[in-house]
Formats: C-alpha cells, structure tokens, sequence
C-alpha cells in the first residue's frame, strides 16, 4: 500500500484517515471522501504485474489495505469475452463483455467487499455490516465467511430469493427491513454506530471505492494495447462507476493505458437521479421511482459526486433505459454472447443500444460493457424477459408440430 489521503468531494478539505470516513465539515451525507494515492509511490507497478496472481491484490500499490487474507485470493481478474453478435444486433464495430457475474458469490460487489473485510480485521474489527439491494449484501457474507468474520445485513423485504438464499446459506445474520431501500441503510447505520460494527456501506466509507477501482485496473491492464472507445456500467449509488473511472485513470497516469476510454452510464428510467445531477448539477433527494432491476433501484444515492465527476472527467455520457428494454437486454445478452446477466447488468447492454439510437454511439465505436451481477442471482426477474417453454406430452408427434410449425 502506498501513502494515502483521504479528501473531501465537496469542499476539497484534507481529512486525517486515522479519525474520519465522511468530512467532518460537510456532514455524511455530502462530506464524502475520496482516497487519494502517492501515485509517484507505485510508479514501478507495471513492471511487477507478470509476476503477480490474477487476483485483485495484484495492485496492493494500489489498494488500502496492509495484508490482504489469503482466503479472498480467488476474487478478481474476470474474463473478457468477445461478443460480435451481440455487437452486431446493437449497432456498434465491437462488444467486449466483462463478466463479473463470475466472481466468487457472482458478481462485482465481492471486489468492495474483499476490501471492506481485509480493513475490518486490519482494524481488529470482529463483526463488519452493510445495508444493500442484494450483491453487496451477498458479497459481503461471502467474504466475510471466507474470513472468520461476522456479518450483519439489512436488506428491504423485496429482496429477490437467490439474493437471501446466499445471505443465509453464508451464515450472515439477516435483517428483512419492512421498508425501502433507504430505511434499511439508515437502520444499519445505526446500528454500526450503536454496537461499533464495521460499516461496509460505499457511501460513507471511502476505502470501498477502492476495491470497485480494480475493475477499472484490470480493464486498462487486459486491454492495455486495445483500449475501448467507451466503458459502460449500470448504475445505482454510483460508487461503482466511480471506481471503475478511478481505476482506468490511475493506469493511464502510471503509463499502462495509452488512452482514457469514455465511461457511458446507465440508469432505469424510473430511478434516474444519477443521470438528472450530471445535468443540473445538483441532487434531487425526493427519492421517487423504482425499476424491477433491484441493484440499481437505488433513488437516492449517496455517491453521486464520484459517480458524475468519473463520467464527466471521462468525457462520456449518460443514458436511461426503461424495463421492456432491460428485460429484453437480458435475453439479447444471454441468446448473443452466452452470458447470463441479472436485471442490473442487462441494463447496462440495454443501455448501449439506447446510446447507438441516440447518436452517443456510432457504428465504429468499441464498447466494453461491465456485466456486473450473474442472472442466477434474481430468478424471477430473469423469467419474466424470456418466452415460455413449449409443454408436451411425451409423443414425438407433438414435438414435430412444434418444430414444423404444423398446426396441431
């Protein structure tokens, strides 16, 4: 780990990592900090990267933690897989899929939670919580089982049933909070605070971002010689856009990436806040909305200043999408590429094709899109984007009509 400093997004004030999370001057819910890395620090960093595993700990330069445990090796370095069908049915030269869903409890949330885990016991905590629409509370049992740590969530009572199961199968202790989103984040803040749990939650502790970033690190590293023209992410509180964008120009300042890709953000048109703040400039914290895509159901979120900066520093762009179009994104996914997404994932593919109907995207562009949850994860939500099977009796005749099209 090289030195750090943790600044505030809102004033720019220096906070002292030792006493502070959120800016002590702008309060927790705008004072949110950002780690900033002696980059000079980690300047021999691409030479190292061969000789390192093909885990997130490969960047420890980079990362804000002393010793990561040996039991979350096995998290990071997702594949890139090739999609020119996919490519071809939204409009684009080239599509390029990273499959988080591939992480170890399937999807992008086990890289913030492999972080918040290894601070947690560098801290001597022993029980570590988050409040969360479903990954982030998966991640983090995972994780935490993985270490010897307790775990304690809050989720809302919507919660998808693939989301709890894994909750509940990695021993976490499990609150259903009958309410929203947000009732179960300010119910788990307080209790962090009232039994001095580690708060897991990205908005308030800034080393989560951290473990997004490396997402961002592999990208430029895996695509080092054959950058994207865009990067696209769904996006909920906006801490992972964020670290995705900080990653990509981390590696572009230490010489590993020749070229910033365009970050191109996508929100469900239902739960826009994210989207409407890049162009007003502020946050509308009504807290309207909501979209079946549960990872990003999210209509306030608490990071929206790393989010908007990330894209805007990017030059890139933000598009909405409407459920038809995500649901029909998760079958165009998975039909074109073999890559099963969750609701929130496809929104991002759903997202690409809105940005190429809107001119954002040209038929020359190359596009990387993060698929950021696994579609095993929210069975329900999977079924209701797909046709119904075909129900026969045991009789080949039937099976014929179907395949011959022949009326029965």
């Amino acid at each position: 780990m090289s030195p750090l400093r943790l600044i505030c997004v809102a004033c720019g004030n220096i906070c002292d990592p030792r006493e502070h999370d959120t800016c002590p001057h702008c309060g927790p819910d705008e004072g949110i900090l950002d780690v900033e890395f002696d980059l000079r620090q980690a300047g021999g960093l691409p030479g190292k990267l061969a000789a390192r595993p093909h885990n997130i700990w490969r960047y420890a330069e980079l990362l804000p933690v002393d010793t990561p445990p040996q039991s979350l090796a096995d998290i990071g370095w997702t594949p890139l897989i090739e999609a020119p069908r996919l490519a071809a049915e939204l409009g684009v030269a080239r599509v390029r899929l990273k499959d988080d869903g591939r992480n170890a409890s399937g999807s992008f949330k086990d890289r913030a939670s492999a972080v918040g885990v290894a601070r947690a016991l560098q801290q001597g905590f022993r029980e570590i919580a988050c409040a969360s629409t479903g990954n982030a509370a998966t991640s983090l049992a995972r994780c935490a089982a993985s270490a010897g740590l307790s775990a304690t969530i809050f989720v809302a009572s919507s919660v998808p049933q693939g989301k709890l199961a894994q909750l509940l199968v990695y021993g976490a202790r499990v609150f259903c909070v009958e309410g929203t989103y947000a009732d179960a984040y300010r119910l788990c803040t307080e209790a962090c605070q009232r039994f001095r749990w580690y708060n897991r939650n990205c908005a308030v502790n800034p080393y989560l971002v951290e473990g997004k970033k490396t997402a961002g690190l592999e990208i430029a590293e895996q695509c080092a010689s054959d950058p994207p023209g865009w990067v696209v992410l769904s996006v909920g509180d906006g801490c992972s856009i964020a670290g995705v964008a900080k990653g990509l120009r981390e590696m572009h300042t230490l010489g590993l990436l020749e070229r910033l890709p365009r970050m191109l953000g996508v929100q469900a048109r239902d739960v826009a806040p994210l989207a409407a703040a890049a162009d007003s400039g502020t946050l509308d914290r009504g807290g309207r909305g909501s979209t079946y895509a549960d990872s990003i159901n999210v209509p306030i979120p608490r990071n929206w200043r790393k989010a908007v900066a990330g894209v805007r520093h990017s030059r890139g762009a933000w598009v909405t999408v409407g459920d038809d179009q995500i649901r029909q994104a998760a079958f165009d996914c998975g039909r074109l590429s073999g890559v099963f997404a969750e609701p929130a994932a496809a929104a991002a593919v759903a997202g690409a094709a809105a940005a190429r109907r809107d001119g954002v995207l040209g038929a020359d562009d190359d596009v990387l899109i993060v698929i950021t949850g696994n579609g095993l994860k929210d069975i329900a939500g999977a079924l209701s984007a797909l046709p119904e099977p075909h129900r026969v009796p045991p009789d080949i005749a039937a099976v014929e009509r179907i395949v011959t099209g022949a009326n029965p």
